[in-house]
């Protein structure tokens, strides 16, 4: 048993911002003190069932914030296959830490995740690392082919909660709709990776006067944008369930809110390296900065930023993918996409969106925890009593230089390398169980 005391609770799911404390009892919130309310320590042993005698752990927060867990719909945890890069263990760690006491492992590994038994691989690997819960996403398509949709009610009953073949554009419009009409059955989203591969072509970067520059293949804007207008056109059509990933363009912002407001059920993500990194930032000797999709022209960021705060787009994801230190050091144009973010993210959000009072924290919130909560059916994005206890103590004020020693991560393929980051979770619950503890280094 637990009283959390002290503590700025943080819940827009409940509308809670304010002092207030919180009771945890058999891995749920048992008792939410809302700030004005007050409670005494025989009303707290009286709501646990306790008595004097028994132990009742007080924590005080010391004033930082606390708040539902953050979920993160879109990680790459390379296992099975890839362990060099990261494993199922190695990447909860390194989710507990970054604040995300749920992930979503996406299916591109290798062998890839279109089978039951892998489906069931992934959910067991991630109960034995006792870390951040990790729920499976399965492939819309065998080997992540295009070209035969996978049995996605089994799936489901295996435990994946979404289907997806992010890494690769599904090109065929037909088999996408198929697969939109077969996941209705599931409940789940379909997520799509949204890239025209005709017009991306062999891109490395976003195609513009920056490319020009530096004499890289560049990839247009229009290469997801097409795509988004195809995807969300289906969704309509079949009434299924989409979820776009890694929104990294002006045009794709617009076609969404279009289609939310024709009523389609779409929901949307972007990543905080689209949000805080542009084209302006690539170097040729810094593959860090090479993703997909690439990093967007100025325009586009403001254009992802309103519709985040508008609400066309309802959800932050890290899009986390490890590489290997050997795979990011050949020259840009051979080196993989992809950024590691779990641990990094929230902090560097923190840093340039909330201490510039350009996002509130309640919003952080709500795009990486309540809402990831609500659109894939998952426990948690909230502290209503009787949900998991599932919970981050924040210190806004905690600096870090993020070091290759100081990852927990298999891989330090990340832009923040070497640099001070300030606001960093120092302890995560998941379902009341104590998974990550810093407050003991600083004291």
């Amino acid at each position: 048993m637990l009283w959390i005391k002290n503590v700025h609770l943080l819940d827009p799911m409940q509308g809670i911002s304010g002092i207030g404390s919180l009771l945890v009892k058999d891995g749920r919130i048992a008792k939410l003190v809302k700030p004005g309310e007050e409670l005494n320590t025989t009303e707290a042993l009286a709501v646990l069932g306790a008595d004097e005698s028994e132990a009742l752990c007080q924590l005080d927060g010391g004033g930082n914030y606390l708040f539902p867990g953050l979920i993160d719909v879109h990680v790459h945890l390379r296992e099975p296959g890839q362990e060099e890069k990261e494993d199922i263990n190695s990447g909860s760690r390194a989710a507990v830490r970054g604040g995300f006491t749920s992930i979503l492992a996406m299916a591109n590994t290798q062998p890839v995740i279109d089978h039951r038994a892998l489906v069931e691989f992934v959910r067991l690997q991630g109960e034995r690392a006792g870390k951040a819960r990790v729920y499976p996403v399965a492939a819309v398509t065998k080997g992540l082919e295009g070209r035969e949709l996978t049995e996605m009610v089994e799936l489901k009953a295996a435990g994946a909660v979404a289907f997806s073949d992010d890494g690769r554009g599904i090109q065929s419009a037909e088999l996408f709709r198929l697969a939109l009409e077969y996941a209705k059955l599931t409940g789940c989203p379909v997520i799509s990776h949204c890239e025209d591969d005709s017009l991306a072509g062999q891109g490395v970067m976003r195609k513009g006067l920056t490319s020009a520059r530096l004499g890289l293949r560049g990839i247009p804007a229009s290469a997801e944008s097409v795509m988004v207008a195809r995807d969300a056109l289906l969704a309509g059509e079949t009434g299924g369930k989409l979820h776009i990933a890694h929104v990294s363009t002006k045009e794709s912002v617009r076609l969404i809110r279009a289609a939310k407001a024709a009523g389609v059920d779409l929901s949307a993500e972007v990543n905080p390296h689209h949000l805080l990194f542009s084209e302006e930032d690539v170097q040729l000797t810094e593959s860090v900065y090479k993703v997909n999709p690439p990093l967007p022209s100025k325009e586009d960021q403001e254009a992802l930023f309103a519709g985040l705060m508008d609400g066309t787009i309802e959800l932050l994801a890290t899009d986390h993918a490890p590489h290997t230190w050997e795979e990011k050091a050949k020259p840009f144009d051979e080196a993989p996409f992809g950024i590691n973010a779990l641990e990094t993210a929230l902090a560097a959000v923190w840093q340039e969106l909330v201490i510039k009072r350009k996002v509130k924290p309640e919003k952080i919130i709500e795009l990486w925890s309540a809402n990831p909560a609500r659109r894939f059916g998952l426990a948690g994005g909230t502290l209503k009593e009787g949900a998991p206890a599932d919970l981050v103590l924040f210190d806004p004020e905690w600096r870090e230089r993020i070091t290759a020693d100081s990852l927990e991560s298999k891989s330090q393929n990340t832009p923040f390398l070497g640099k001070e980051l300030q606001g960093f979770p120092v302890m995560v619950w998941v379902g009341g169980k104590l998974v990550l503890n810093r407050r003991k280094v600083q004291d």
